[in-house]
């Protein structure tokens, strides 16, 4: 027997979390624009009542160009397509996902089928208090709200590849026990680094701290947490221990599964090509955007390793296909990531040369009009290299800190200026870093199975649900789809 996708989708009630964010809303529109005759979808969104929420859920999904394609395919019915969509006022990092009122409450755990949790802060440099609250207690407040719902099919948990760590070499999907660290150096508890948190803020309230610095202390705190046990940054740390709390708090009679994307770029095909949101933009865009701008000279990086990206809507596609083929399986529960490093790999060089290329064919526009010339960037091929140099330049900031005091004026605005840009390429380097020498591939095992099963029943992954990454020209994609995106996202900034 085949398996019909859109006949599974026909009548179910979803519930998304994190229905705002970039994933979410590809998410809520693909489902929208397969099957309008979905049930319901309630949206989980941060808001003080329904009334807001309805208002973030117009402004920020519906109102969108994302949903344009919907809007052109099913004029007439948008509507009411569109009513299925229930905003919900909550927020994950509460109890019963902060669904203060009892009688949606038990609506809600007697209709929901399918839960996405996609909720998350992707700051690698959150606030630590707001990381663990979001990426893990979050995702246990999810696990424990999905127990609560009588006649759930699936869980689905959205985290990230890079719950690995700094982990090398082939890194397989397989789940995250809980207390385990990448360099093994010591057990995770998580209590305990609740309680660090709240004694952090004790010792700051106690010292009467700005809310400036009471950031700055949590933001430091966690990326010194991450670092101990072998993360790159809070963002990682916290989402490896959303995974250990979903496997923790979930019933073992409930179907779930857990998708590991790389790093998402811009949509491939759907709802069209190219379609990208957030800002300041993630991680390689940033410096794609900085050097098509003239204001970035090296590339810190080594040219051999590999990038894993991928697009938006073939994550969004593999979830889809996962929600199906889980259903009501209970004990067939996988971890998938979403990857195209070892089957169509990327490298560093590939995309350096690409970007180059993309911006010299097509130069920024400056303030004055002009086009941007960029030269072909010089690599920095260890962070002990952007070291040496950089400390040149914070040299020469300290020069003209001491000529600003004396002199005033215009050195005052030229060392500020400088000290700006030292410490904006310092925080780069230090945060972007860890995945331009990351040294690792991701096994997809789980995913060509996925492929496999879906295509035995019928699903052409060519066609509705695509998401095998070796369809991808990287160069085509990259110079006419991504970079024009990321550029028209930032100049609408």
């Amino acid at each position: 027997m085949g398996l019909d996708i859109l006949q599974f989708l026909e009548n179910k009630t979803i519930l998304v979390t994190g229905a705002t964010g970039f994933l979410a809303k590809i998410f809520v529109e693909k489902m929208l624009r397969i099957q309008p005759n979905v049930k319901k979808m309630y949206v989980l969104i941060r808001a003080v009542d329904t009334q807001a929420a309805t208002q973030r859920l117009h402004e920020e999904l519906i109102q969108k160009k994302l949903f344009d394609i919907l809007r052109k395919e099913w004029a007439e019915n948008f509507n009411s397509i569109v009513e299925k969509l229930s905003p919900v006022p909550g927020d994950v990092s509460c109890e019963n996902l902060g669904v203060h009122d009892f009688d949606l409450r038990s609506e809600m755990w007697r209709e929901i089928d399918i839960i996405i949790s996609s909720a998350a802060t992707t700051k690698f440099d959150e606030r630590y208090d707001v990381a663990l609250a979001v990426n893990a207690f979050g995702a246990m407040h999810v696990a424990e709200f999905a127990v609560r719902c009588v006649n759930i099919k699936m869980l689905l948990h959205v985290s990230t590849a890079y719950v690995c760590g700094n982990t090398t070499g082939i890194i397989q999907e397989k789940a995250v026990s809980t207390g385990e660290t990448p360099n093994r150096s010591r057990n995770l508890d998580v209590n305990e680094e609740k309680l660090l948190v709240e004694e952090l803020m004790n010792e700051l309230r106690e010292k009467n701290a700005s809310e400036r610095e009471i950031t700055i202390a949590l933001k430091n705190l966690g990326l010194q947490r991450a670092r101990l046990h072998g993360w790159p940054n809070t963002y990682t740390l916290t989402k490896a221990i959303g995974e250990m709390m979903v496997q923790h708090h979930l019933k073992q009679d409930i179907p779930f599964a857990i998708m590991r994307p790389t790093i998402i770029t811009s949509t491939y095909r759907e709802p069209f090509a190219g379609w990208i949101e957030g800002f300041p933009p993630r991680t390689m865009d940033s410096i794609a955007i900085m050097f098509g701008r003239g204001r970035l000279k090296y590339f810190l990086g080594s040219l051999n390793t590999i990038l894993d990206m991928i697009p938006a809507d073939m994550v969004v596609n593999a979830m889809i296909v996962v929600m199906a083929v889980h259903a009501n399986q209970p004990n067939s529960n996988k971890i998938y990531q979403v990857a195209s490093s070892k089957k169509h790999p990327l490298t560093y060089s590939d995309l350096r040369d690409i970007v180059v290329s993309y911006f010299k064919d097509s130069p920024w526009i400056n303030e004055d009009g002009k086009p941007v010339k960029v030269p072909k960037p010089r690599i920095m091929g260890s962070m002990a290299s952007f070291h040496k140099h950089v400390r040149r330049y914070i040299l020469l900031s300290k020069v003209l800190k001491v000529a600003s005091s004396v002199f005033g004026g215009y050195f005052q605005g030229l060392h500020a200026d400088l000290d700006k840009k030292v410490n904006t390429a310092v925080r780069m380097a230090d945060l972007y870093g860890p995945y331009v020498f990351f040294n690792g591939v991701f096994d997809d095992t789980n995913m060509m199975a996925l492929r496999a099963t879906a295509f035995d029943n019928g699903v052409n992954s060519e066609g509705v649900f695509y998401f095998d990454p070796r369809c991808i020209d990287w160069e085509d994609y990259f110079k006419r789809t991504h970079l024009p995106g990321i550029v028209e996202t930032f100049k609408r900034k």
